[in-house]
């Protein structure tokens, strides 16, 4: 991703500190680029739970190196266990988090030395980040193919690609999952037009999507959350691609809140409604996601709050009555029978065990 000419991606090492992770802080964008310090496995856990990074593949990767930072300053068995249930508690819902530290505990647990422990971690950490990267990348190759058959259908004038909350660059390492196959079909000329909700109650999409997309120069318009029916009823809409922070090994889709709205509308105006994950994000062992899957519930202010610019400065305004009683349901699930398909860094598939199965056959006939 480039921002201002120059690529990043959302979360390194120092260059000249390895006991440094650094992030983009996101809760000051649009309006403020600001990199983060992560030294500890506190401060980690802290970023992830209160949103200075956010989105699947990231909350992963900075998981992964939330348990580097564990091993370097303590790499013992009793530590790690406790950075580890430090870190999944932050997120229950997306499932890239226990994933990221399962995989790191599996690792360190066959190294020996001290030191091995922590280049064991390190090494780990590099790789779901560098892993999570070359996914995103793939997804954008086959949604370009995707994009690319529709464009094709027809035949004049932009397509028209509804997308909701964040599943962009800002949301992985880089590429992003439903914005990789935007970026690859922007780059390979093809007329795309993008709308973006703003994804209330934190406007994922009216803060980072559209300014991802405006960085990369991809058209786009934003939107209220309430709009989309409305675009898809008067043929303005030709595709709506989203992500996913949890998808079952069945295909139900456990996304940003109000994303079972979109697919509702999307089938009732027929309309095809994608899902873009990597293997990640799958949970093989879950099969039903209205019964199995936490639902996160979010502090109230995010609700009442709202968060601009104002005379050059981020303030926060209340826009709720004082005393209203508040809710704030992170997610929701649409059911695996609106998904039209899935892009994975394997292929498009459909929603289906079946379906999914014939891409990861190694995950599915073991769970």
């Amino acid at each position: 991703m480039q921002v201002d000419g120059k690529h990043y991606r959302t979360i390194w090492v120092h260059p000249e500190d390895d006991s440094v992770i650094q992030i983009i802080d996101q809760r000051h964008l649009p309006h403020q680029f600001v990199i983060e310090d992560l030294t500890s496995v506190t401060g980690v856990a802290l970023a992830i739970r209160d949103m200075h990074v956010r989105g699947a593949g990231l909350i992963g990767a900075t998981a992964g190196y939330g348990m580097y930072l564990a091993a370097l300053h303590d790499a013992s068995d009793n530590n790690l266990k406790k950075a580890s249930r430090e870190l999944t508690q932050t997120r229950p819902t997306a499932v890239n988090l226990s994933w990221a530290v399962d995989r790191q505990l599996k690792a360190i647990a066959q190294a020996d030395s001290t030191v091995d422990r922590i280049q064991v971690a390190r090494q780990t950490a590099e790789d779901i980040a560098n892993e999570d990267v070359d996914y995103c990348r793939s997804i954008g190759e086959y949604g370009l193919e995707l994009i690319r058959k529709l464009a094709k259908e027809k035949g004049s004038g932009p397509l028209h690609i509804l997308t909701h909350c964040n599943a962009g660059w800002l949301a992985f390492v880089d590429h992003g999952s439903a914005t990789a196959p935007m970026y690859a079909a922007h780059d390979a000329g093809i007329d795309i037009h993008v709308w973006v909700d703003e994804t209330r109650p934190r406007n994922q999409g009216a803060r980072l999507t559209a300014w991802e997309l405006g960085q990369h120069g991809v058209a786009h318009t934003v939107i209220p959350d309430n709009t989309g029916g409305h675009l898809m009823q008067h043929g303005l809409v030709d595709l709506v691609l989203t992500g996913t922070d949890r998808t079952t090994s069945s295909g139900d889709v456990v996304n940003k809140i109000g994303t079972y709205l979109k697919a509702l509308a999307a089938r009732d105006n027929d309309i095809p409604f994608y899902v873009a994950l990597p293997s990640s994000t799958f949970d093989w062992k879950i099969k039903d996601a209205l019964a199995e899957v936490p639902i996160e519930q979010r502090g109230a202010d995010e609700v009442a709050m709202i968060q601009g610019l104002n005379e050059g400065q981020l303030k926060k305004v209340l826009i709720t009555p004082p005393d209203s009683p508040l809710a704030n349901y992170a997610f929701d699930v649409t059911p695996a029978n609106l998904v039209t398909g899935l892009i994975t860094e394997r292929g498009i598939c459909a929603a289906n065990r079946e379906s999914i199965g014939r891409l990861f056959p190694e995950y599915v006939i073991n769970h």
